[in-house]
């Protein structure tokens, strides 16, 4: 049955209009199957069930007499851990897959095995050979390539010492993760030890498991998270602002529309170029239509926008509603955070739903299956379908609500450098004078527990009206985006500080830096200050804040940021409640560990001011004025 919450469910203009329009289609949304779930199983919110042996499954009364225990002898605690620590291990094996499939990518460009590909940013392969120790005398760019992305390929698989792009920390953060035994050794090592402790009868130590937790979480964070992004800038260029727009109002009626999700731009780097091509344009027009429109979805979306000013149509909880505006002719995804939903949307209309990645596979779709030898020749297929697939398009189930918005994007490291005259110094001291009273890392997903962007925009305008940069990432930059926080004249909005340093720079309130793997940059910036300040990070007036996550890998996101030194708040509750041990743990220990905790605050409200309190409390540490 179609929700009848419409309301409620989202803060934006198109989405109610989209949800409105899919229940008069007949057409099932996640809001819907959400309220079918209803109510949810109390023992899996508070992390009290257990399906790791056939023992089981297990489960835990938190009300219940006397001490609970599972099969096995597992208590509260223990099984809480378990299962934090296995969305850790699922969270960085998907992002660090990710960033292994980007280095083979880079390994088969110097071979000259990827027809279609090049290097686009040769500064930025030799700044990574030098970090990676590589002696580039003599040395040509295909044979620096394939140097390079081999000892990041060896990087999964070490046996001894630790990822070299863990120093980007800074030397206090390097320093403090060595003695406490954190320093992330083989990224595959720490994600298989994470599934071996939490086997029953490995680990039963509660805090053991969440210390390796945080390990497991950096070998992401600094290794294939950092990866990932580093190899596509050399791949497909380093981002520069740009600018372009985003909401529904992106999809363009005349058009041949074309829409990208997923998470990895391997595929969509090669779709954008066929899509160019003048043969297909004209294709288009022959067709009836005016031309051939891309657009973006998720991180696939994120990447494109960064690099070449792709449209954004959504996030993850718009992925289904832009399909029910009618005017999609195909969908083409790689893979994460593509619910299995979509190809039966694409059904209900003209749609057709591509999958291209051998990881992810959807029984109810049009499957070419990618590789960086024949990905040039397969999107000039794909392409020239969504062209043949116009003439399908039924007029009357075309709708397409309101007028998109604009915003720039583009904010690399190197960009924001840039715009900084080449160094941290200036931010430094704008934030030592009180004019930024410090930085957020705004990012993570979308919920249907949290009304659709209100999590991610509400909390945004409270920081940036308080003087506080944001930086986001994935879905919820599509959020401020919309809302209109991401043009040079949204510095109106924030506070008279901020105000002052965006107009004297020319850039927004609230920078892009990109895709959820980017958030690495946010971390490589706060290094860059903190060795610039000679502190650590968690001395820095920092925070980072998912207000509407819901995935593993937001986890393990969570947890690298905290491992960094960056205390995280979380709006929606992790599945820990089950045991005060652990929450006390992950809410309060880890300060005397690594100097920052995860802190829960569903309010956006209340969440910011939390932030705000942190980071006065941080400036005061520094001697700064609050």
């Amino acid at each position: 049955m179609p929700s009848k919450r419409k309301a409620e469910q989202s803060v934006t203009a198109d989405a109610p209009f989209m949800i409105a329009k899919a229940a008069a289609d007949g057409v099932e949304t996640v809001w819907d199957r959400y309220d079918a779930q209803e109510p949810k199983c109390g023992f899996c919110d508070l992390g009290l069930s257990c399906r790791i042996c056939l023992m089981g499954p297990c489960r835990i009364d938190p009300f219940g007499e006397g001490p609970q225990k599972g099969v096995c002898g597992a208590d509260a605690d223990l099984m809480v851990a378990r299962n934090l620590g296995r969305m850790v291990a699922a969270g960085a094996a998907s992002h660090s897959d990710h960033g292994r499939d980007l280095a083979e990518t880079l390994e088969a460009v110097g071979k000259g095995e990827a027809a279609g590909y090049a290097v686009a940013s040769e500064p930025k392969l030799l700044a990574l050979a030098k970090e990676y120790g590589i002696d580039t005398a003599g040395m040509d760019t295909a044979a620096v390539a394939v140097e390079l992305a081999g000892l990041m390929m060896d990087e999964y698989g070490m046996r001894v010492g630790s990822l070299r792009m863990t120093k980007r920390l800074g030397k206090a953060r390097y320093a403090r993760l060595e003695t406490l035994g954190l320093l992330p050794r083989g990224i595959d090592r720490e994600v298989v030890e994470m599934m071996h402790r939490t086997h029953m009868g490995v680990d039963n130590d509660p805090v053991s498991i969440l210390l390796h937790g945080l390990r497991t979480s950096l070998a992401d964070g600094l290794g294939g998270s950092m990866i990932g992004t580093e190899i596509s800038d050399v791949l497909f260029g380093v981002p520069t602002p740009t600018v372009s727009q985003a909401n529904l109002g992106v999809i363009d009626a005349g058009a041949v529309n074309i829409l990208l999700h997923g998470h990895n731009p391997v595929v969509s780097d090669t779709i954008a170029t066929a899509a160019a091509d003048p043969e297909f344009v004209e294709l288009a027009k022959q067709k009836g239509a005016t031309g051939i429109n891309l657009a973006g979805l998720c991180c696939t979306g994120n990447e494109l926008l960064m690099r070449k000013g792709v449209p954004m149509a959504g996030n993850h909880l718009m992925t289904e509603l832009v399909l029910v505006t009618g005017a999609v002719e195909m969908i083409i995804v790689d893979y994460q955070c593509i619910m299995p939903s979509l190809p039966r949307v694409a059904k209900c209309y003209h749609t057709r739903f591509v999958s291209t990645s051998d990881k992810g596979h959807y029984p109810e779709a049009d499957r070419y299956e990618f590789t960086p030898a024949n990905a040039a020749t397969l999107a000039r297929q794909v392409v020239r379908a969504a062209v043949e697939n116009f003439a399908n398009r039924d007029p009357e189930a075309v709708s397409i609500p309101g007028e998109p918005v604009r915003q720039m994007s583009g904010f690399s490291v190197e960009a924001l450098l840039g715009a900084l005259g080449g160094s941290p110094k200036p931010l430094v001291e704008a934030i030592v004078a009180g004019k930024v009273r410090g930085a957020v890392g705004v990012v993570g997903c979308n919920n249907p527990r949290v009304k659709h962007d209100y999590g991610h925009v509400t909390l945004t305008r409270k920081l940036i009206e308080n003087d506080i940069l944001v930086l986001d990432t994935g879905c919820v930059s599509v959020a401020n985006a919309k809302a209109g926080f991401k043009t040079p004249e949204a510095a109106e909005l924030a506070g008279p500080g901020l105000r002052e340093v965006c107009k004297a720079l020319g850039i927004p309130p609230v920078l892009h830096v990109g895709s959820c793997v980017d958030n690495t940059r946010i971390v490589t910036l706060a290094g860059a200050l903190a060795d610039h300040l000679d502190v650590d990070i968690s001395q820095l007036p920092l925070a980072g804040a998912a207000p509407e996550w819901y995935s593993e890998k937001a986890v393990a996101i969570a947890f690298y940021v905290v491992a960094s030194g960056i205390t995280t708040f979380l709006g929606v509750v992790p599945p820990i409640l089950g045991s005060p041990n652990i929450v006390k743990l992950a809410t309060e220990g880890l300060e005397d560990v690594v100097g920052a905790t995860l802190a829960v605050e569903p309010d956006p409200n209340k969440c910011a001011d939390a932030i705000i309190a942190h980071i006065n409390k941080k400036r005061a540490g520094l001697g700064l004025p609050v």
